[in-house]
């Protein structure tokens, strides 16, 4: 019988002792530095699109003059387009996807058509690495949850594995979060609402503490009703129900009709959001020549998971509706904590100690089903599964020391040591039952894995040698050590013993405990790893004039392998990225004009499945192909028309073929594999193209601003995207495993006096079904989708 969420009460963690410490020796402490001078008046408008600065190559350099593909959003940019999570950034950047996974909650990202979207597991690592100010974030999930108080976000695209380190293979997203300010008392708050029950608030206040200390407390709370309806149970004729019960094997005595109580029509609908999140940030001027921000937030997560909809919904169904017999939730913690100690040693040269420590827990529940196939009677016609998270511990820690050149000199450089660990534990059950939860089992598992770990090593250097005034020659080289380990994993299915009563694994039972009628899987998942790895860069830059630059670069990516399931081990993933790119101003700088085109050439790219082995057990398999071959051209365009015109344009054009591979998936319709004995199903795959890398996309953005006669203004605004078809997933089955060509907009209409503004916004505007992962394990075809269109309006002001 469907059951809500456990209900939990929880108190929120207090702040680290040592942080509380310091602040009350921080007044005793003071450096002797001048008061803050007074602001500057409000520069006069040149006509030109103001400065970018990024810190791509971890210096503070101007987007024009940093000779990598990146792509800068600031505050404004984020706030316009209402950016919460990573999904939302993906039409705001050239070549970048991102999806959420329903059964694990997964964030996951492509960069260049090259990402992790097919691994269903919290513990799969991204080729496209997350950080927050600096500091590695393994689970994409917690770094990206909500994003607020952040000053900007930066996605660098090709390997940056030279400076930013692990998992970078085809790019890096870098999260910086706004930090304290001294000697300013100030802050904002926020409110909005908006349809299906929608309620959002934020604000963040900064509070000096002394001439050398402030803090800054940043917190936010969004909540909407999930899109997704509720189907009541259709109804079966109770003698049709009989007759296929008997048919089906069921003793005519023990018969029993379908119980529409099973099925879900009041509790918490799917994708519905219920999240909150709260920071503090201390900025300390220990000295002169020696900073420490350091920040602790935590994360709660309440909603419910995105549901699996069927393409073609049965007749007088909606679209946006499922028949769900698994009433979703998802309970989620995390806390983070990031440091980041500055030491100016002379004029020339600067010490940084960053570390962070992040621990993540939590359970969620999901209807794999999708109620994709009418039961006939309680054990036949359906097939009923469930993805439940009973419990996942994630925990990790990473220190990095660099040291770095200082100032404009002929050779500018850095060096640096980083170590890094994680500890996961995670137990996640399938059980299947033919017809409904109440029918006979087909098959279930409970994966426990009690201790997967990682250390990770590496030491790195890059340098740029300034040859001359124009030409720039920089080197970077990094050497990684990987180790994983899965210590005491165990997969433990169904037996099949007569004896047992049939019933559907939940988080009450046990399954290692004898006579519950599960045996563990041999030889169990219990293995280890080890490789290392020199990765590295070379790149030429040309300034031709102060308006135009231009770059060529070779660079190398690397992923480590590892131990799948049944203790298996899968072999690295490297990349070899050429590039060539430009950067221009023109029109006296109000027009900007930056491209890349590059060739990616893969070796050993992993693909993650779940698959079914020949001897009936089931676990995540870990492939790795031949190759890949990723070629294409970005670019981006910025243009102040006038004023008060602005236009933003972005494109990319993608080619991918995989390489050589024979890929199995229990979420597909494969037929019998005789090329691979170690899974079930499989298919060769070989030169298909590859999931999430549309041949061509496009984002349009335009702003008029209009000054009213009260001193505010209006600013109405359009964001339209277009992409062509693109498949989603390495099978490349037909028109339902694809997303067609599609084009959307968002609307948005600011009115800003002083210190208060109002935004109203339309989001997919033309509500067009967009899919982000489809499948036909039960038959029908279902699918993931991105929202429905929403709409909302936000007011806020600055104190």
């Amino acid at each position: 019988m469907a059951i809500s969420a456990p209900q939990r009460v929880r108190t929120l963690a207090p702040i680290h002792l040592a942080v509380l410490t310091l602040l009350a020796g921080i007044g005793a402490a003071q450096a002797q530095t001048a008061s803050a001078p007074a602001a500057p008046g409000p520069a006069a408008d040149d006509g030109k699109i103001a400065e970018v600065v990024v810190t791509a190559t971890k210096r503070s350099t101007s987007l024009q003059r940093t000779p990598i593909a990146v792509t800068a959003l600031n505050a404004a940019t984020l706030a316009d387009n209402h950016v919460q999570t990573m999904l939302d950034v993906v039409a705001l950047v050239p070549g970048f996807q991102a999806t959420a996974q329903g059964d694990h909650g997964v964030t996951t990202m492509t960069l260049r058509g090259i990402g992790n979207d097919s691994a269903k597991t919290q513990y799969a690592d991204p080729e496209v690495a997350s950080f927050v100010d600096n500091v590695y974030s393994p689970r994409a999930e917690g770094a990206t949850a909500l994003m607020f108080d952040v000053e900007g976000i930066e996605v660098l695209r090709g390997p940056q594995g030279t400076l930013w380190g692990r998992n970078s293979t085809v790019g890096a997203v870098n999260i910086q979060t706004v930090k304290p300010e001294l000697n300013s008392r100030s802050g904002h708050v926020e409110g909005g609402i908006g349809d299906y029950n929608r309620f959002g608030a934020r604000g963040a206040v900064n509070i000096p503490l002394s001439d050398t200390a402030a803090l800054r407390f940043a917190a936010v709370h969004e909540r909407h009703d999930g899109y997704v309806d509720y189907q009541k149970f259709p109804g079966v004729p109770v003698a049709q129900q009989r007759a296929a019960y008997i048919a089906a094997g069921g003793n005519p005595a023990s018969f029993r009709p379908i119980n529409p109580n099973n099925y879900v029509v009041g509790d918490d609908k799917y994708s519905a959001q219920d999240q909150s999140a709260a920071r503090l940030s201390l900025l300390w001027h220990i000295a002169p020549s020696l900073r420490w921000n350091v920040a602790y937030e935590k994360f709660l997560d309440r909603g419910t998971p995105s549901a699996n909809l069927m393409q073609t919904p049965r007749p007088g169904q909606k679209h946006w509706s499922t028949l769900s017999d698994s009433a979703p939730w998802i309970d989620r913690d995390s806390h983070n904590v990031r440091s980041r100690l500055s030491w100016d040693i002379n004029q020339d040269m600067a010490l940084h100690y960053i570390a962070g420590a992040s621990k993540y827990k939590g359970t969620m529940r999901f209807d794999q089903d999708g109620g994709a196939v009418l039961p006939t009677s309680i054990i036949s016609g359906g097939v009923w599964q469930e993805h439940t998270t009973v419990d996942s511990d994630y925990r990790s820690h990473s220190h990095e020391l660099e040291l770095q050149s200082l100032g404009n000199r002929s050779v500018d450089w850095q060096v640096g040591l980083y170590y890094a660990a994680e500890k996961n534990s995670i137990r996640f059950d399938i059980p299947i039952m033919t017809g409904t939860q109440e029918g006979n089992v087909v098959w279930q598992g409970s994966f426990i894995q009690p201790k997967e770990t990682v250390d990770s090593t590496a030491a790195f250097g890059q340098a740029t040698w300034n040859v001359s005034d124009k030409l720039h020659l920089t080197g970077g080289v990094r050497w990684t050590h990987d180790k994983r380990a899965n210590i005491g994993g165990r997969a433990y299915t169904w037996n099949y013993d007569p004896t047992v009563p049939q019933l559907p694994l939940s988080p009450s039972i046990d399954p290692s405990i004898p006579g519950q009628g599960f045996k563990p899987d041999v030889p169990g998942n219990d293995g280890e790893f080890s490789d290392s790895k020199v990765t590295g860069l070379l790149r030429l830059n040309y300034d031709i004039d102060r308006s135009n630059m231009v770059y060529a670069s070779v660079s190398t990516g690397y992923k480590s392998g590892g131990v799948q399931d049944r203790g298996l081990p899968y072999q690295p993933e490297t990349l070899t990225n050429y590039e060539v790119g430009s950067k221009s101003t023109f029109l006296n700088g109000a027009l900007r004009i930056n491209n890349a085109l590059f060739y990616m050439d893969f070796k050993d790219f992993q693909f993650n499945s779940p698959v079914s082995f020949p001897d009936g057990g089931r676990g995540l398999a870990i492939s790795n192909a031949e190759g890949a071959e990723v070629y294409g051209l970005e670019s981006e365009i910025a243009a102040r028309l006038s004023p008060n015109d602005r236009l933003s344009v972005t494109f990319a054009v993608l080619r991918s073929k995989l390489g050589r591979l024979i890929a199995g998936s229990n979420d597909y319709a494969l037929p019998p594999c005789t090329v691979d004995p170690r899974i079930a199903t499989c298919v060769d795959v070989t030169g298909n193209t590859m999931p999430h890398s549309p041949r061509f996309s496009t984002t349009v953005q335009y702003q008029h601003t209009f000054h009213l006669n009260n001193g505010g203004t209006l600013v109405p605004r359009v964001t339209a995207r277009y992409e062509t078809d693109v498949e989603l997933s390495v099978f490349n089955l037909g028109p339902e495993d694809r997303q067609e060509a599609y084009g959307t907009a968002d609307l948005g209409l600011r009115y800003q006096k002083d210190k208060w503004w109002v935004d109203a916004f339309v989001r997919n505007v033309n509500d067009k079904k967009i899919k982000t992962s489809a499948f036909n394990g039960f038959g029908p075809w279902l699918a993931q989708y991105k929202p429905p269109r929403t709409v909302g309006i936000n007011t806020g002001f600055d104190f």
